[in-house]
């Protein structure tokens, strides 16, 4: 087994990439950022700001300004480096590549031994539990597709809280689909685990019958089905709607007042996170197993913490969502979100299935047919930076890190990592950027919309430029830790914050809320894989006490974040499987359901009887 582990060990090494930055660690001493003093608006002062802002170009410059962004400038270690546009980094294959046409082969997988211990505190049911009721007859999917559509359905009679999470349902197509499942399971040829299991869909995509709006009142132009969703198709999976979002990603609450705003399945004075709240919340409150994300700043991550749930930022360049274009084209990736890792993995297979019309996820080496033991189990942590956490967070986090070194033999190492505030001002420059050039016009916006694309639009091309220099900079420092430290993933909590409360109250969710100081706190650790490529995996890790409200009860969720080398997917998969042994095994009490939540399959067979 040593032995086995050293010649992977040297393999890991020995991997070659194309596009790799040159290795090259830079030594700086931690940094805490200064306090941020932005601006913080709600209600209708809110409103009035924002059409200034929006309008004065000299206030627009003095908050981008405020923000940080000039000092990229005084950083002279920049002029060494060269800009870098793009972060996709690919491992190069030495065997031979998958084939475009298929996605990765799901029937060697063991759903038995992946899924969720059935003894466990509290049990989502899994993709393996709904291929379990089909393959035994006793459900359909037709019957677990009207179970559902009345709960998320916006046109209801009597709308259900869960329906805020979901901005479109085709009923029509999503019984179509279906019955189609439930024709193949009676003939014996289901296209396996996904068949007929119900997946959900953030509003960032294209399905062809729906629009597509990204969480704004606009609709966006749809050319097909993005390439994402058009494989978890083609395996089978029932998409029963699109998925709320915070307008244009551009935040991490999901507080949407064109739209409504999702709440926090565990406790409703709480966000859902975002900007892929609505698939967190569908996973979170036990609508679905399985969902799609999109992530540009920890907008897959973010969510799945706050909601309990995993949650996985791919590989730059990885995961195809052509024809869909992308506004954030060198942050922004798709990911899968899951209720149990298994659900996770299989999602993953699917979605990273190669498409000929993005060269870049033709390129990646095939996925071994199941995860093969030994793995490097080495974790890297930066102290200075892990410790700026809340302390509640920290507590759950290194229970979690105590677990997994003392009982799964992980082995924890101190790294440090350079220029992590200028590092974090590089990527909000950029992601602001990107999305603001993608808007023609403001107007439709919703007030603190106006403000973040106002405020992007103002950066100068060469502090534009500085950023880019700066992600170079940072990729060379990660390429060299990764070479020194085969099969390292970076450990910190996903959110430094306990959840987030909902501070203004209905306020709050009528008129929207601009208060960046929290949502640059918020993503403290996430930018970090965005602005770099990496993948990153979030892992529930515990539960810890609510601060303020009335109407929440009890605890939030708490997430940790590992993220890897360009194309180390895998290997997070491995460590989210382990960390979900924490949940179920090692934590006082195991995993938690929230008040809201609902088991479909048991909904399903109340109504069948």
């Amino acid at each position: 087994m040593a032995a086995a582990a050293d010649s992977q060990e040297q393999s890991r090494a020995e991997r070659r990439f194309y596009n790799l930055p040159t290795p090259q660690l830079f030594e700086k001493q931690y940094e805490a950022p200064p306090e941020s003093k932005n601006p913080v608006l709600r209600g209708l002062a809110l409103c009035y700001g924002a059409s200034l802002v929006s309008s004065v170009d000299r206030i627009s410059s003095y908050l981008w300004a405020n923000a940080g962004f000039p000092l990229l400038r005084h950083l002279p270690e920049l002029d060494a480096y060269p800009p870098r546009y793009d972060p996709t980094i690919t491992p190069i294959a030495t065997g031979p590549l998958p084939s475009p046409s298929s996605p990765s082969s799901l029937s060697s997988l063991d759903s038995a031994s992946g899924a969720p211990p059935s003894n466990a505190s509290a049990r989502f049911p899994s993709i393996a539990d709904y291929h379990t009721a089909y393959s035994s007859g006793a459900l359909t999917p037709i019957d677990v597709a009207e179970a559902l559509l009345p709960l998320i359905r916006r046109d209801e009679s009597k709308r259900t809280e869960h329906a805020t999470a979901f901005v479109a349902v085709d009923p029509v197509a999503v019984r179509a689909a279906a019955e189609a499942s439930t024709t193949r399971w009676k003939m014996g040829k289901e296209r396996g685990l996904l068949d007929g299991v119900p997946v959900a869909v953030k509003d960032e995509l294209d399905i062809e019958g729906y629009e597509r709006r990204m969480g704004t009142k606009q609709i966006h132009e749809t050319k097909g089905t993005s390439w994402c969703v058009k494989v978890l198709m083609e395996a089978g999976a029932v998409v029963v709607g699109k998925t709320n979002m915070h307008e244009l990603g551009l935040d991490t609450t999901n507080n949407n007042p064109n739209h409504g705003t999702p709440l926090n399945p565990y406790n409703q004075d709480y966000y859902c996170g975002g900007s892929s709240g609505g698939s967190g919340y569908a996973i979170g409150a036990g609508l679905v197993p399985l969902a799609l994300g999109c992530d540009g700043g920890g907008s897959i991550r973010i969510p799945s913490s706050f909601c309990g749930i995993y949650g996985l930022k791919t590989t730059h360049g990885r995961v195809s969502r052509l024809p869909t274009p992308n506004s954030a084209a060198s942050t922004g990736v798709v990911g899968p979100m899951a209720a149990n890792m298994l659900d996770l993995e299989v999602g993953f297979r699917v979605i990273s299935a190669p498409d000929p019309s993005l060269p870049s996820s033709t390129l990646f080496p095939p996925l071994q047919p199941t995860l093969t033991p030994p793995r490097t189990k080495l974790l890297g942590i930066y102290q200075p930076w892990f410790e700026r956490a809340d302390p509640s967070v920290r507590t759950a986090c290194n229970a979690a890190l105590s677990y997994l070194r003392t009982t799964l033999n992980y082995q924890i190492i101190d790294i440090s990592i350079p220029h992590l505030h200028t590092g974090q001002l590089a990527h909000a420059l950029t992601i602001l950027s990107e999305i603001a050039a993608s808007q023609t016009s403001v107007a439709d916006l919703t007030p603190a919309n106006k403000i973040l694309v106002s405020v992007g639009r103002q950066s100068p091309a060469r502090d534009f430029l500085l950023a880019q220099r700066l992600r170079e900079l940072l990729m060379r420092h990660l390429a060299a830790l990764f070479q020194l430290h085969p099969g390292l993933l970076v450990v910190t909590p996903t959110s430094p914050l306990p959840g987030w409360r909902i501070g203004g109250g209905h306020a709050d969710l009528q008129y929207g809320v601009s208060d960046a100081n929290t949502s640059v706190r918020n993503m403290e650790y996430v930018w970090l894989a965005n602005l770099c490529g990496c993948p990153a995996l979030q892992v529930p890790v515990g539960y810890v006490e609510a601060v303020g409200g009335e109407k929440g009860e009890g605890l939030v969720p708490v997430g940790m974040m590992a993220m890897g080398e360009w194309g180390a997917e895998e290997e997070l998969i491995g460590f989210g499987y382990d960390a979900e042994k924490w949940l179920h095994e090692g934590l006082e009490g195991g995993r938690r359901v929230p008040g809201t939540w609902l088991d479909i399959l048991e909904v399903a067979n109340k109504a069948s009887e």
